[in-house]
């Protein structure tokens, strides 16, 4: 099964509608992060290698202040062009409402993404509440086993990460290896106590990290963490070039993509 010919997302004329029961384990997992710890980019990659391993995947931005759907691929690489604003601006969230605003890749048919549109920001549709986003969450589970959430930073404001971040089955929480980084979880992660934040449901990941790093200087900085992600020349270079759904080939990525097959095994088994 994939997200277009056969799928819950493609019917033809003359196919009968009959809801597919979904076989495969998966979940949600939010990836959230301090501002330049590489959560987008982990995001995409997490999801990009999901749909290569023929799962049926949805990757869902939620930064409505910087919208980067435009950063992951050229316009071209897509199907069609929809917005996420689109579906949350409806009071009553269901499950068409969600497939009809699904964006299919032309290359990674197990692929779907949900984000804002280039131009648009967090005024261009009506507010919406934590139950508008809880009903999209519910019915994207029903639609697709794996759901990887790419969170925003600030979530005081940002009412589709805080709920991301309450309702995952797992977080990976990405930190660069700086002072920065530890003050930002400091400011941040007060706003979610008092909620259904599962503390043991995160991973702490390291990102970025440079070969003169040492382990003892993670250690100091962010303590202990799950994973630690590279930081490699070809990422930052599809990073700036919006390609991030192309293919990691060079030498200097290997260690990043083994970190990836880390990260899939432990979070989804896969």
């Amino acid at each position: 099964m994939n997200f277009k010919k056969k799928s819950i997302f493609h019917r033809g004329e003359d196919d009968a509608y009959e809801p597919e029961v979904q076989e495969e384990s998966g979940g949600v997992l939010a990836v959230w992060g301090s501002p330049g710890s590489g959560k987008t980019i982990t995001a995409v990659k997490l999801a990009k290698a999901l749909a290569e391993k023929k799962k049926n995947v949805a990757l869902v931005m939620c930064d409505m202040t910087a919208p980067m759907l435009p950063c992951i691929c050229p316009p071209s690489d897509l199907e069609c062009e929809r917005s996420l604003g689109g579906i949350l601006a409806v009071p009553r969230i269901s499950d068409t409402l969600i497939k009809n605003n699904c964006i299919t890749h032309k290359r990674l048919s197990y692929l779907t993404i949900l984000g804002m549109k280039k131009g648009e920001n967090e005024y261009t549709y009506p507010p919406y509440t934590e139950q508008q986003a809880t009903e999209f969450l519910d019915g994207l589970r029903e639609l697709v086993p794996y759901i990887i959430v790419d969170c925003g930073s600030y979530i005081a404001n940002d009412i589709l990460s805080a709920v991301a971040l309450m309702e995952a089955d797992s977080v990976l929480r990405l930190a660069n290896c700086d002072l920065k980084s530890v003050g930002y979880f400091s400011s941040q992660l007060p706003l979610l106590k008092d909620t259904k934040w599962d503390a043991d449901k995160q991973y702490k990941v390291a990102s970025n990290v440079k070969p003169q790093q040492a382990a003892e200087h993670i250690g100091k900085v962010l303590g202990s963490v799950s994973f630690k992600l590279p930081y490699s020349q070809e990422l930052e270079e599809q990073y700036l070039a919006g390609t991030l759904l192309s293919d990691l080939s060079m030498k200097d990525s290997r260690t990043y993509r083994k970190e990836l097959e880390r990260i899939l095994k432990e979070v989804f088994g896969c």
